[in-house]
This record gives structure tokens, C-alpha cells and sequence, in this order.
């Protein structure tokens, strides 16, 4: 057999038996006195499997299991091993992503066959890394307390509203409040809410229905949402909605269904833009580069306490894609290993740059909704202008379908060659 093994072990007579053991069988051997020596290998590569002792003096190996696999690098398969394993232990372990449990002194025979195993499950299973969830946006108070509260709300069925800024982080809160093991089925195609609203419960159970943007839904996609609701009240099954936009003055302008409104925000809660739990931003950069190195992205790089620094000091008006694609651009764009503060500098410089210019145009003493048009319609004069007239290209630019393109732009009174009323 081939592969590389790392064996996380205080004992160092078990630890030089288990190496001289795997080494005879064919494997590459790390070894590893405690949890801090086992963060240090794991940050600089991934080994084909983990032999993880329970019982450490420093960090104990459920703690540092817990830790890989909130920070993205549970990446491998794990076996723990302790001599005083309990069968509670061995299924919180597994809970969090243990492969399996060997009790010490472990057998020769059982020892070979559950690292084979191990091994060739790893091997058999694609290399990805996982998606960021709650745990992932940090400990600030705010997120802290933004987990108490969908946590208190996780077990009702009644339909979530969620609201905030773009780019919040809206799915990784709806996949907090969804049930593992029940199906999650995201509204991606609106149209079919008018066509064929009832095909979004074919196969739901008792899951979860997702919606990331009713702020955009037109009259005749409300209605389909409505007849959907009305057909999983009671079934078990769950409507979690998103709204980057404030749907009491959609309601006043006309724009929203006000009984549908007051039925999708029977609970909602308020999810804080970045800028305002900025102390989270070294943690949630270092688990976006963590990914990236997991994926190779990119060759193993590391932020230094200044380019972190310079991170959280940013106000991040694009909220968390906006800083994933900045880590992104350091992680493939570093000359070194370690990222600094003027590599930093270098990537969000454009972005210091636009947002004055953009504020420079928009009167900021007028009413938000006014603001928002103001500015949607110099983003999308933009687009037509750079793209040539192509709404083929503006829609994909803009992430917007065709038709609710033409609709938005009829809202905001933007010609574009033809005349719009004869394009819808």
C-alpha cells in the first residue's frame, strides 16, 4: 500500500511502534506529539489519513477533530484511538467525521485492516472541501447571537424571512435551519413559480424550501409563491426566504403582496453586514484560504498578522464574496508563501477606489429607495454602455434573467435601442 499517514499520539513508544508498523506495510509516516505539532503539519499539507489520539495534554483529539472540520481541513479520514474509549466518545467522534475508533492497545491485524480501509475510502472519494457554514462567520457577539437565535427557531416549521445586505451570508443561515437528512430544494428558476409552482414540493418531505431573493419576485411569481406555501402549511416542510431589500416598502409602493408579505416574515431575523463584526474577518479569510489550499487553488500559502489586519480594517461593502474574491486573488497572486500587508494593499486599492467614485454620483441625503434606483440605474447605463447595447451580455453580467432585466429597466426608465414596451 501507498499513502501518508499521520499519527497523533503524546506516547512516544506508541507513536515509534505505529510508525515502524505502517512504515513495514508500505506507508509514508508523520508523527506527532500533540494537537499544536498535529495543526503545524496540517497547515502546510493534507496526509491521505489521520491516527488521532483521544487523550492529549494540550487539546484533546475530539477538540482538534472539531476544529478541522469547522476550519475546512477535515479534508481526510480520521481514526481515532484512545485506552479508555467509551462508546459515547466514539460516536461524538464519528458525529463530527471520524472514519472509525480503534481502542489501545490496538491488535496488528485490526490496526492494518482499518487503515487500509481508511486509506482506500479516501482515496474513492473526490477531494472537496466543504462550504462554509455559521460556524465558519466567526465568534463576535453579533454572530454569536445571531446563532442563539436562529437556533432557538430551528425546530418550528413556520416560514423564515432573512434579511440584509448582500452577500450576508443568507444560504449558509438557511442551511443552519435546515434538518440534515431531510431534502433542500433551492428556487432557482422563478418562472416556474408562474408555470409550475407545485414542482418545487415534488420530493420535499419534510425539507426545506429555499427562496434567495424575494425582494425580486414580479405579482404573478408571488402568486405562485403563495399557492406553494399554502401547499406545505402542515406538511412539515419549511420556506426559508432572503431579502437583500425592505419588503415593508415594497408593501407601501405596491410592489409586494402585503398578506403574502406578513406570511413569509412570521419570524425573521437580521443578518449583520461584515463591516459590523469586522473582528470575525481574520478567521472567516484564513477558513476562505484554508478551502482554496484544499482545492489547489493554490500552492500552501499563510496571512500574516498584518495582511489580517488590513483585512479587518476594511469596511467590505461586497460582504463576504467580496472578501472571498480578494483572498482569492492573494492566494493565486502572492509571489511568497506568506501574504503581507502590501499585498493586501494591492488588491482591495480598485476597490478603494470605486466606492468614492460611486458615492460622488448618488445624493446621500435622499430616501433609501431613492438611492437604491439612483444607483441601479448608473449600474446598469454602465453595463449597456461597456457591453455595447448586448442585453445578452448584460444579463449575464448582471446575474439577471433576461426578462427581469427588461423589467428592471422599464422601472428605471432606461432605454437601450428598442423600446422596452415592445420587448415585454
Amino acid at each position: 500500500m501507498s499513502g501518508h499517514i499521520l499519527v497523533v499520539d503524546d506516547e512516544v513508544g506508541i507513536r515509534e511502534l505505529l510508525s515502524e508498523i505502517l512504515t513495514d506495510e508500505g506507508y509514508d509516516v508523520h508523527l506527532a506529539e500533540n494537537a499544536q505539532a498535529a495543526r503545524a503539519f496540517r497547515a502546510a499539507r493534507r496526509p491521505d489519513l489521520v491516527l488521532l489520539d483521544i487523550w492529549m495534554p494540550d487539546t484533546d483529539g475530539v477538540t482538534l477533530l472539531k476544529e478541522w472540520a469547522s476550519g475546512g481541513q477535515l479534508t481526510m479520514p480520521v481514526v481515532m484511538m484512545s485506552g479508555h474509549g467509551t462508546i459515547d466518545t466514539a460516536v461524538e467522534a464519528t458525529r463530527l467525521g471520524a472514519t472509525d475508533f480503534l481502542e489501545k492497545p490496538v491488535a496488528l491485524a485490526k490496526l492494518i485492516d482499518t487503515v487500509n480501509k481508511a486509506i482506500k475510502r479516501g482515496v474513492s472519494l473526490p477531494r472537496r472541501t466543504p462550504g462554509m457554514d455559521l460556524s465558519a462567520l466567526g465568534k463576535s457577539p453579533l454572530i454569536l447571537e445571531l446563532k442563539k437565535r436562529l437556533t432557538q427557531i430551528a425546530g418550528n416549521s413556520a416560514p423564515v424571512m432573512l434579511l440584509g445586505e448582500p452577500g450576508s451570508g443568507f444560504e449558509i443561515c438557511a442551511h443552519f435551519l435546515h434538518q440534515p437528512g431531510s431534502p433542500w430544494v433551492e428556487i432557482k428558476e422563478r418562472a416556474k413559480l408562474v408555470s409550475d409552482p407545485l414542482s418545487f414540493v415534488e420530493g420535499l418531505g419534510n425539507g426545506t424550501l429555499f427562496l434567495p431573493d424575494a425582494c425580486e419576485l414580479a405579482r404573478l411569481e408571488q402568486k405562485g409563491l403563495a399557492l406553494l406555501l399554502d401547499r406545505i402549511e402542515g406538511s412539515g416542510a419549511r420556506l426559508v426566504c432572503a431579502s437583500n431589500r425592505s419588503l415593508d416598502a415594497m408593501v407601501a409602493a405596491g410592489e409586494f403582496d402585503g398578506r403574502l408579505y406578513y406570511r413569509l416574515s412570521s419570524l425573521s431575523v437580521q443578518l449583520p453586514p461584515l463591516r459590523d463584526h469586522r473582528e470575525d474577518v481574520p478567521e472567516i479569510a484564513n477558513f476562505m484560504l484554508v478551502q482554496l489550499i484544499e482545492a489547489s487553488v493554490c500552492p500552501v500559502r499563510r496571512l500574516s498578522t498584518s495582511a489580517l489586519n488590513q483585512l479587518r480594517n476594511f469596511d467590505w461593502p461586497g460582504n463576504l464574496p467580496q472578501l472571498n474574491n480578494v483572498v482569492r486573488t492573494l492566494a493565486v497572486t502572492a509571489l511568497s508563501n506568506e501574504i503581507d500587508a502590501p499585498d493586501v494593499n494591492r488588491a482591495l486599492a480598485p476597490l478603494k477606489q470605486v466606492a468614492p467614485a460611486v458615492a460622488q454620483g448618488i445624493p446621500l441625503d435622499i430616501p433609501l429607495r431613492e438611492a437604491r434606483d439612483a444607483f441601479e440605474r448608473m449600474y446598469f447605463e454602465h453595463l449597456i454602455q461597456k457591453e455595447g447595447g448586448s442585453m445578452t451580455r448584460v444579463a449575464d453580467r448582471s446575474g439577471l434573467e433576461r426578462t427581469h432585466l427588461y423589467r428592471k429597466l422599464k422601472q428605471l426608465n432606461i432605454r437601450h435601442g428598442r423600446r422596452l414596451d415592445e420587448e415585454l
